[in-house]
């Protein structure tokens, strides 16, 4: 029960990172907004989430994953509710940003209450593969199940279908979920906690909006900038810190370092894709929005099956080897689709996006485990915060640099579409130099952990 509230959780907070971008032009018509506008509405949830991921799992060790998991849920569910009854574009820009505030209080918890309540390796990477692939699942088929919303009841209805599954994750979290360990007794870094979210803020404002102004627009290197001063200066509080939000400390763990580094380049590729993907079949194949959706259909049904066999693979056979396969089969797929054209067979593009489905869904929940166990129990709030941070930041990355690349029109699209490709298959295949390298002492870690009493 407890991993199905975790995972009813994620679930919505990944649907709503893809759901909404086919009911964009439906937004446009209805609260009479410019692209400009359009962008904000998906860009404000992936911004607050991403900036506040390790506050947030930061909070949780402080004060317990239950009560922020269940802060997170309630604020979800109110602020999904703000979404679809916004009646201007100011409005639900405000309620998309408190839906990534929720999101960010909710991941790293959830994470970190699967690894509290499943002690046992074995059974914590099973339910970690659950976690992590019905997230994936939902990631796919967010343009699926957002094209037949609206199309049949309105934009408002991606949002407001979150409201019953919100509402039974705050219920079960509150009969079923542990109070977790006696929480730690420390003083919030607050200085750390504003730097860390400014300078992700930074980065991800600078790469988002190089797609609309270009890279050497004020407003682009304005961000660039306050990247580098905040990050620096961030780092310089955390390393003096008694009490830090990010104890770097953390880095000293090969499996963390290595699994942030993978989960940030796995999001580069994968966000970039399905924003590619969806843009080339509405622009380059004139696919309507259901249409364009329902193409991920095989992708997020291969997702599926492979997802949840992923945690027994890793559970028999261990990380890595789910690791290297996977990380392969991605690659192989992303560089396959570096010569697609106008004109090039659906059957082609669908067979290459199932192998990256398969790749995503061997990897993903399997450099979940690594990280889980490279944590100390009291610091795997900061542990998830951490790695949720690095996959969110390589998304928004990846989609700012695509747009950038898918800039213009007609032939220039498709260029930018191949090279797209070419750049998630290069990601793909140094996240795989990463895990090859930095995960060989990951064993021993997994070893010290699982034995500790």
């Amino acid at each position: 029960m407890i991993l199905i509230a975790c995972t009813l959780a994620f679930v919505i907070i990944s649907l709503d990172i893809t759901v909404v971008n086919v009911a964009l032009e439906r937004i446009r018509s209805a609260l009479d907004t410019s692209v400009t506008g359009l962008q904000w509405v998906v860009n404000a949830y992936t911004l607050a989430f991403a900036s506040l991921l390790l506050t947030t799992g930061s909070l949780g060790d402080r004060f317990g994953q239950k009560p922020m998991m269940i802060a997170g849920l309630l604020l979800f569910t109110v602020a999904s509710i703000g979404c679809g009854l916004a009646g201007s574009i100011e409005t639900l820009i405000a309620a998309r940003i408190l839906q990534g505030v929720a999101a960010a209080l909710c991941v790293p918890s959830s994470l970190a209450l699967i690894n509290i309540t499943f002690s046992d390796r074995k059974a914590r990477a099973k339910a970690i593969g659950v976690w992590a692939g019905t997230a994936s699942i939902a990631l796919g088929a967010g343009p699926i199940i957002g094209g037949l919303l609206v199309d049949h009841l309105g934009w408002p209805s991606i949002f407001l279908i979150n409201i019953p599954f919100g509402l039974a994750g705050i219920w079960l979290t509150l009969v079923y979920a542990p109070n977790s360990m006696k929480p730690l007794a420390r003083g919030l870094d607050m200085a750390g906690q504003v730097l860390g979210a400014l300078a992700l803020a930074g980065l991800a404002t600078g790469f988002v909006e190089s797609g609309q102004y270009g890279w050497g627009h004020p407003i682009v290197l304005s961000g660039f900038a306050i990247f580098a001063i905040s990050g620096g200066c961030f780092l310089c509080v955390e390393a003096r810190s008694r009490e830090p939000m990010l104890p770097l400390t953390l880095f000293k763990s090969a499996s963390i370092t290595a699994s942030s580094l993978i989960g940030l380049l796995l999001n580069f590729g994968y966000y970039g894709v399905m924003f590619a993907i969806s843009l080339y079949f509405q622009s380059a194949k004139g696919c309507p929005p259901l249409t364009a959706g329902l193409a991920f259909l095989p992708m997020t049904a291969v997702l599926s099956i492979v997802n949840f066999a992923s945690g027994s693979i890793t559970a028999r056979y261990g990380a890595r080897l789910p690791i290297y396969i996977g990380l392969t089969l991605a690659g192989i797929g992303y560089l396959s689709l570096s010569a697609i054209g106008q004109e090039t067979p659906y059957g082609l593009i669908m067979a290459a996006l199932m192998v990256i489905g398969i790749g995503m869904a061997l990897t993903v929940p399997a450099v979940s485990v690594v990280l889980m166990d490279g944590a100390e129990p009291a610091r795997a709030g900061i542990a998830s915060g951490l790695f949720n941070t690095a996959r969110q930041v390589g998304g928004v990355i990846g989609v700012g640099v695509f747009g950038s690349l898918l800039a213009g029109g007609g032939s220039e699209l498709v260029a930018g579409i191949r090279l797209a490709f070419i750049l998630s298959g290069s990601g793909t295949i140094l996240a795989l130099i990463i895990a090859i390298f930095g995960l060989r002492s990951t064993h021993g870690e997994v070893i010290r952990c699982s034995t500790r009493p």
